[in-house]
């Protein structure tokens, strides 16, 4: 849930200053904490979440190649490395977003994971060089970015043959419309906000 308000019972912290904070919760950097810029709608997946979905992903993360191109906080692509990914890209389009995480990673002396001022679906219609076995899309509501992420996705080669791939909507998971190979394998509510878990059908 990095770009909008949820209804999720544990919120991020604020702190003054006009910035948010979010902590790492497994791997090499748990408890690690950073702060993010307090823009509109930007705020970390909470805790409870991340937790929940990375306990989905537990035996998935390690090794894997991980895309997250709605990156806002960073809280899942930060989560992801720290747990064992093997190398990371993340894009976003807000300059603050990008000059925060690109800290964080600076600060962990992380090397493994690539940022990008960019917009996402814009992006996303070139073909990358090797595909992502795992990949986070939690985007802006009302935007048909979700469906659009993941048509691009599928049609331009982004997609490992059984990646899975992780969702945030509004809507309930089985009426997204989301392409017909991928199989929905676990889904749950955090207040109004639908996250769900999909595995790729070669």
């Amino acid at each position: 849930m990095n770009k909008r308000t949820n209804g999720a019972s544990r919120a991020p912290q604020r702190q003054h200053g006009g910035q948010g904070q979010l902590r790492i919760i497994g791997g090499e950097w748990r408890s690690r904490k950073f702060s993010f810029p307090d823009g509109p709608g930007l705020r970390p997946t909470p805790d409870r979440v991340r937790e929940t979905l990375f306990n989905w992903l537990a035996a998935y993360v390690p090794g894997a190649r991980v895309l997250d191109p709605f990156a806002g906080s960073g809280a899942l692509f930060l989560e992801a490395l720290s747990r064992g990914a093997s190398e990371g890209l993340a894009l976003d389009l807000n300059s603050e977003a990008v000059a925060a995480l690109r800290g964080h990673l600076a600060t962990l002396k992380c090397e493994s994971g690539q940022l990008l001022q960019t917009d996402a679906l814009r992006y996303l219609e070139s073909q990358p060089a090797r595909a992502f076995d795992l990949v986070f899309l939690d985007p802006p509501f009302h935007q048909d970015l979700l469906q659009n992420a993941c048509r691009l996705l599928e049609e331009r080669g982004w997609l490992a043959a059984n990646a899975w791939i992780y969702t945030e909507s509004e809507a309930v998971p089985s009426s997204l419309g989301l392409p017909p190979n991928w199989r929905l394998h676990r889904e749950k509510q955090a207040g109004a906000v639908h996250y769900a878990l999909w595995q790729r059908n070669s």
